[in-house]
């Protein structure tokens, strides 16, 4: 058993959803979250609001799963990847778990 966990912005919730469910990973939790880029100075600078909020709407799904689906859905996502017009990618990593009950 594995962790995945994914993250993307918002507008990709139900996309990752469904890659979820393609995966045969049926068991997910997922949670809202601000997601953040470091800008460069130039472009702190030029920002017009002082203290503007620089997040994006973003979610975190993860799920106790077990590996051949973890590989199922990385291949979802890579393909995913490559069809999308942002440059906000879905990202995923696995994190092995030890002991567990």
């Amino acid at each position: 058993m594995k962790l995945v966990i994914v993250t993307a912005v918002e507008e990709f919730n139900k996309d990752i959803r469904k890659l979820f469910r393609k995966a045969e990973i049926e068991n997910f939790s997922s949670s809202d979250i601000d997601g953040f880029k470091t800008m460069p100075a130039v472009f702190k600078a030029a920002s017009w609001v002082t203290g503007e909020r620089s997040g994006a709407d973003s979610n975190m799904f993860f799920s106790f799963t077990a590996p051949d689906k973890i590989d199922i859905l990385f291949d979802l996502i890579e393909e995913f990847n490559k069809n999308i017009e942002t440059n906000n990618p879905i990202r995923a990593i696995v994190v092995p778990i030890e002991k567990f009950i």
